[in-house]
């Protein structure tokens, strides 16, 4: 099934990536710049999901949302937000988001999250999903994207969001050295200002809990370039 979204986002650069990422993973996307028109596209259209920012000219995304909701329209939401704008996510959520992002943001998080929400409302009216679920094995490591979840010889292993999106794109790699530069504009997005030491810390972070295992999924370190996941076992997707 092939997915609509629905992008009602102002920033032609950020409704672009938006567009672009969406488009690659297989979901039909329509680009909206003013809050007024991403209401009546919302209104008059039939979408699966709405990524909405809050920000917006014309009606704002919590006026958007607010008339969606108030005329019974219960399409999912995802809103995005500034950084450290929690009053937002709670004003967003109290009047019916069903997801909220906080700018900036990595592609691995934007299609986990928009991945995950559909997950759910197709589960909440009655759709099975759990059977179709993607699992990605890596030696005795079992990773489930569309939930965040980790185990390793069958214990789960807490990660932070971070580490997990990190992990995720070096598992799906194998061998592959991966710089730091990709690293950083996939999981904390292109407009990132920190360095490339937030990298090193989270790699670290995650040989750590990789260790508690038996080494069948490792980390390499490929100076002055980056990383590489190394395993004992095939890469499977099922």
């Amino acid at each position: 099934m092939n997915y609509k979204v629905l992008v009602i986002e102002d920033e032609p650069t950020l409704a672009r990536l938006l567009s672009y990422n969406l488009a690659q993973e297989g979901y039909e996307t329509t680009v909206v710049d003013h809050g007024g028109e991403g209401l009546h596209a919302a209104m008059h259209g039939s979408y699966d999901l709405i990524i909405l920012d809050i920000m917006l000219p014309g009606l704002n995304g919590f006026e958007v949302l607010n008339r969606l909701r108030d005329s019974g329209n219960k399409t999912p939401v995802i809103i995005l937000t500034a950084r450290n704008a929690e009053e937002e996510v709670v004003q967003g959520l109290k009047h019916g988001a069903d997801d909220y992002i906080t700018k900036p943001f990595g592609v691995a998080e934007l299609l986990a999250r928009v991945s995950a929400v559909l997950r759910r409302t197709q589960s909440d009216d009655g759709e099975p999903t759990s059977s179709n679920e993607k699992v990605i094995q890596a030696g005795d490591l079992f990773i489930y994207p569309e939930k965040y979840e980790v185990t390793l010889h069958g214990a789960s292993i807490s990660l932070r969001p971070k580490e997990f999106e990190v992990l995720l794109y070096l598992v799906q790699r194998p061998g592959v050295v991966v710089t730091r530069d990709d690293l950083m504009n996939v999981v904390w997005g292109f407009d990132y200002f920190g360095g490339q030491r937030t990298v090193d810390v989270h790699v670290s972070s995650l040989r750590k809990k990789l260790e508690l295992g038996q080494q069948s999924v490792a980390i390499d370190s490929i100076r002055g370039v980056g990383y590489k996941l190394v395993m004992k076992k095939k890469l499977e997707t099922r």
